[in-house]
This record gives structure tokens, C-alpha cells and sequence, in this order.
């Protein structure tokens, strides 16, 4: 305890550091849902507009030249929206594949000038999106080198006040986010989408072994706190409902350790060889016994809807080859960034309506390329192939640089999210991914030691 009281004294946090811990508290409280239409969405960007002002203001030069990658993805997709937002001559317009629909005279003047998009005003919603992830890109560069080692504290921050919400709620006590579309009575830590607050959750059992065990010395402090902090994790997950939410959790938690193994080792070199596996052990039978009593109590509803889900009956799958058909219809122009739920409602069948609707593909990769075309699937294979080059970089190089690894982990659960569903169109998503890009964008010596790192980055 002497020593985190010298460590706090000593910490002075720069203005762009307390910008992003505050913005991210924000995006916590209002940037909990992917709906352009719930008022979250105007105090989410209104944060942002207002981080990006006074960090202009009172903060020192941002060095974007540390995240150039994450930077031009960024300002590819900002691209691509402006583009399809250009008008474009009739004749030219009604040539574009699917356009045949739109182009009835009657309702549409035959000389008037359209943008590639269907949905303009969809559009336009998703160019707006992006001033979240432009505004953590300058305040996460902006922050002086001795006190990124912070950020994973600040981040599971964010998500302890998350799960503090979420076990309240597990009791029963109805909490409802007037400003995100939740569902009542639902475990959501204010979270709309409840797949979305698993993920937020897994991403912090994730980071939760970094910060303890990543580095020797930090396990006699954290210890206790990380493992009570585990096993509420895991149980809120089972209380969540989602069932992706499963494996994302069960993976984060082993990659966490994972990453985290290195110092593990260090802390139990004084002790006989079987103390560490009998610790693993131990530590994996005690969570198996609060799962199990989750269960018996009637909690674990992910794993109800596992087994009791009929996956025929399971809209993703319904609607798959519905989506598909419309990417073959619309390829290689897209109908416009943001544009799936009215384009969507044109081509659904009589045997898919219902009282709800079906607002997204619930496969971020296959809107991507609905919305965005050929441009919006090469910008999302040059980004994969971005995060793959860089993640072999961050593996294969010095394990004492986690960072960089941490920022692979926590997109690799992203990208795994997005299979079944739209996690990165949620404003608090959308900033961790953008801060997990620009850690894993950090340079790491290779094993012939060419590359650097700044000294700070080797302390969380």
C-alpha cells in the first residue's frame, strides 16, 4: 500500500490522459448502443467533438505518427463514406447493379442527381460515427510515454463500474440506461446489446491477468484483487445470456494468461515445481464450482439459451442467405455505409417478419461488404491482414513488451464478436479497439533486438 500511495503522489496525469479516461466514462454512461436514433448517440458525439477541442486547446502535439496505421484505416473508412455521399449523374447512377428499383419516374425525376448511397441519411449517420474512434486517436497519441502503463487500469475501470451495474441488476433491481435502447430487466451494465456487455466483460477478464501478473512484483499487490475480480466476471457473463459471450470468455481469460505466463513463472521459481500447476488447479476448479452453482441457482441463463436455443429458429442463420443474396444484388457498389436495416426490410420474405425487426446482419463482415461493396471488402481485408502482420510482429517479438500484445488479444475477440453480430458500431467499443489498435501498432524488438520501445511501456 506505501508503494501505490508513492506511485499516485507522483502521478501528474496530462491533459490528454484525463480527456480519455473522462471521454471513456462518457461512452461507458451514453455509448453503450450501435441505434442512431437513441440519445446516447448526441452526448457520445458531443463528448468527443468537445475532447477534440480542448485537445487542440490544452494538450500538446498528438504523435499519430505512432499509430500510422490506425490512422489510415481510419481515414480510409472516413473516405469511403464521403464518396458514397457524392452525387452522381442520372444516367451513370441508374447503370449501378440494384438501382433498377429506385428509378421508377414516378417517384424518383429522372434528371435528378443521387449519391451512391440508397440510404444518404444512413450514411451520413456513419461518417458521423467516426469522430468516436478520431477523438480517442488524438487523446490516446497525446498521452506523455510515462503514463500509457495507466490505460489498462483506466480501462478496467471502466469495465468494474460496468459490472458493478450488471450485479445489481443480476439481484433483480431494475436498472434501465434512458439513454441506450436496453432491454428491461435485462443484465446489461448499461450496455444495449447484451452480446456487447459480454464482450465488454471479456475484455476484462482479458486484461484483468495482464495488470496483475504481467510483470514480477505486481502479483503480491494485485493478486487477490484480480482473482475475486475474475470470478464475478465469469458469473456475470453466465447471468448475461449470451452465448457468444461464453467463448469470447472462456478464450480472453486463457490469453490473458497467456500473456501474463512469463511472470507467472518469476513469481513461483522460489517454490517446488508442483506448486504452480496445483495453484492452476485449484484456481480452474474453483471457478468450475461457482459455475456450477450459478447453474443451480438458476442464473447461468448463457447457458440455458445454449442449450435450449433451436438454431434453425435463430434469426442470424434465417437471414444469412437473404444478406447474401442482397450482397450479389447490390456488388461491387454497395448500398451505402450504415444503410442494412431499410435496404434489408425491401428483401425480407413474408416467413422472416415478425414483432421485431431485423436491425443488422449480425456478421459485421458481410455488412461490410452489403454497405460498403468492393471498396468497404478491401478496406476490411487490408485491415485484417494489418492486424495480422502486426500481431506475428507482436508474438514474435520480446515477451516483455505486452502492450502490443494485449492490443492483438483484445482485437482478435472484437473480430471473433463480429462473426455473430456488430460490436465495433458501439461508440465504447469502437474507442477500445481503437486504443487496442494503437497498442498493437507499438513497436517490438525482434529477437535480434533491432526495434524500440519506450522503457515506460514495459510497466502496467
Amino acid at each position: 500500500m506505501a508503494f501505490l500511495r508513492h506511485r499516485l503522489a507522483r502521478f501528474r496525469p496530462s491533459p490528454s490522459f484525463v480527456l480519455l479516461a473522462a471521454f471513456l466514462f462518457v461512452l461507458w454512461v451514453a455509448g453503450g448502443a450501435s441505434r442512431e436514433n437513441v440519445s446516447g448517440q448526441i452526448i457520445a458525439r458531443a463528448a468527443a467533438w468537445a475532447s477534440i477541442i480542448l485537445a487542440i486547446l490544452f494538450t500538446g502535439r498528438p504523435r499519430i505518427k505512432e499509430a500510422r496505421g490506425t490512422a489510415l484505416l481510419l481515414l480510409a473508412a472516413i473516405i469511403l463514406c464521403v464518396v458514397q455521399l457524392v452525387p452522381l449523374p442520372p444516367d451513370l447512377w441508374r447503370a449501378l447493379p440494384g438501382r433498377a428499383a429506385f428509378a421508377d419516374p414516378i417517384v424518383s425525376p429522372p434528371d435528378l442527381w443521387r449519391p451512391l448511397s440508397l440510404v444518404p441519411g444512413a450514411t451520413l449517420n456513419a461518417l458521423f460515427s467516426l469522430v468516436v474512434p478520431f477523438a480517442v486517436l488524438l487523446l490516446a497519441t497525446g498521452i506523455h510515454e510515462d503514463q500509457k502503463r495507466w490505460l489498462p487500469a483506466i480501462i478496467l475501470a471502466v469495465i468494474a463500474s460496468s459490472l458493478v451495474i450488471g450485479l445489481i441488476q443480476i439481484t433483480g433491481t431494475r436498472i434501465a440506461n434512458p439513454l441506450v435502447n436496453g432491454t428491461p430487466g435485462a443484465i446489461d451494465g448499461l450496455i444495449a446489446n447484451r452480446n456487447h456487455y459480454a464482450l465488454i466483460l471479456a475484455l476484462g477478464l482479458l486484461i484483468t491477468p495482464v495488470w496483475a501478473f504481467g510483470y514480477s512484483g505486481r502479483s503480491k499487490n494485485r493478486a487477490p484483487a484480480a482473482l475475486g475480480f475474475v470470478v464475478l466476471l465469469v458469473l456475470t457473463i453466465l447471468a448475461t445470456g449470451s452465448r457468444a459471450g461464453l467463448v469470447l470468455g472462456g478464450l480472453a481469460l486463457a490469453l490473458g494468461v497467456m500473456l501474463s505466463r512469463r511472470s507467472l513463472r518469476t513469481a513461483f521459481q522460489r517454490y517446488p515445481r508442483w506448486v504452480l500447476p496445483a495453484v492452476s488447479i485449484s484456481l480452474i476448479a474453483m471457478l468450475a464450482i461457482f459455475v456450477l452453482a450459478s447453474i443451480a441457482a438458476d442464473r447461468a441463463v448463457s447457458i440455458d439459451r445454449l442449450v435450449d436455443q433451436d438454431a434453425g429458429q435463430d434469426m442470424r442463420g434465417r437471414g444469412l442467405p437473404i444478406v447474401l443474396a442482397m450482397i450479389r444484388t447490390y456488388f461491387p457498389f454497395g448500398t451505402g455505409m450504415g444503410s442494412f436495416d431499410p435496404i434489408f426490410r425491401m428483401h425480407e420474405p413474408f416467413t422472416l417478419l415478425k414483432p421485431t425487426y431485423f436491425n443488422h446482419a449480425h456478421n459485421d463482415f458481410l455488412e461490410i461488404i452489403l454497405n460498403g461493396g468492393l471498396p468497404g471488402l478491401l478496406l476490411l481485408l487490408v485491415a485484417i491482414g494489418w492486424w495480422g502482420w502486426k500481431s506475428l510482429l507482436a508474438w514474435r517479438g520480446d515477451a516483455a513488451y505486452l502492450l502490443p500484445r494485449l492490443g492483438s488479444a483484445m482485437l482478435l475477440l472484437i473480430l471473433i464478436a463480429s462473426v455473430t453480430d456488430y460490436p465495433a458500431r458501439t461508440p465504447i467499443i469502437m474507442a477500445l479497439a481503437t486504443i487496442a489498435a494503437i497498442w498493437l501498432e507499438g513497436t517490438v524488438p525482434s529477437a535480434s533486438g533491432k526495434g524500440s520501445l519506450p522503457p515506460t511501456e514495459r510497466h502496467l
